[in-house]
């Protein structure tokens, strides 16, 4: 929603020091809440999250939802990714006060970046995961090219793009992979069956066992 405001309604509503003040408290909301998360489940031993929200396809017996898996991990990431996004706003503003163009742009792009990394990091199931891990991706891609007037910024933005797509086919390959041994792409459901799939014989290979040489 940050982003949606700032990038097509921020230059229509709002000054560019009172746009910036707005960003700004909504990242100090979002990192102050991500602290009292990390203390609950650290401090006051509140358990672990785990539950989908909505489920928009189920195929063939695999079930493709969107929910939210907190944990320490999680909660830990929530507080990292929060206080970074707050600290590249806050340095950007100093770096580029005087900037004139492309300010609401660019804290459009944070306010993305944020929410694809926090949609990442909160995921319960692959594929959710991978699509924070597009979506992160897309905004790094916009964010490197920032100023697109730039030649240097051009060519560090597509050589981006390009190697993220090929860690994307891996990671495709991997879910793929994920989804053949153990029918799911819930990470409950896809940890639990580990140890039965760390035994199980290649299929590729027969008789020959993972980690066997």
């Amino acid at each position: 929603m940050a982003a949606i405001i700032a990038g097509l309604f921020g230059r229509m509503h709002r000054p560019r020091g009172r746009a910036h003040g707005d960003d700004r408290a909504r990242w100090r909301v979002s990192f102050v809440l991500s602290c009292i998360v990390l203390k609950q489940i650290l401090v006051d031993g509140v358990p672990t999250y785990n539950a989908p929200v909505y489920t928009w396809l189920v195929s063939d017996g695999i079930t493709a939802q969107v929910g939210f898996l907190i944990d320490r991990l999680t909660a830990l990431m929530m507080v990292v990714v929060t206080f970074v996004s707050l600290l590249r706003a806050r340095l950007h503003h100093r770096l580029h006060a005087r900037m004139t163009t492309g300010y609401q742009r660019f804290f459009s792009y944070i306010s993305l970046f944020t929410f694809s990394m926090l949609m990442l990091v909160m995921s319960n199931n692959f594929l959710q995961l991978f699509f924070g891990w597009e979506a992160v991706g897309v905004v790094s891609y916009l964010l490197i090219g920032f100023w697109y007037t730039r030649p240097s910024a051009i060519f560090a933005n597509l050589k981006a793009f390009l190697v993220n797509r090929i860690g994307d086919f891996g990671f495709v390959l991997g879910i793929a992979a994920v989804v053949y041994f153990t029918n799911s792409l819930d990470y409950q459901t896809v940890f639990a069956q580990a140890p039965q799939i760390a035994t199980r014989e290649s299929a590729g290979l027969p008789g020959i066992a993972p980690g066997r040489r």
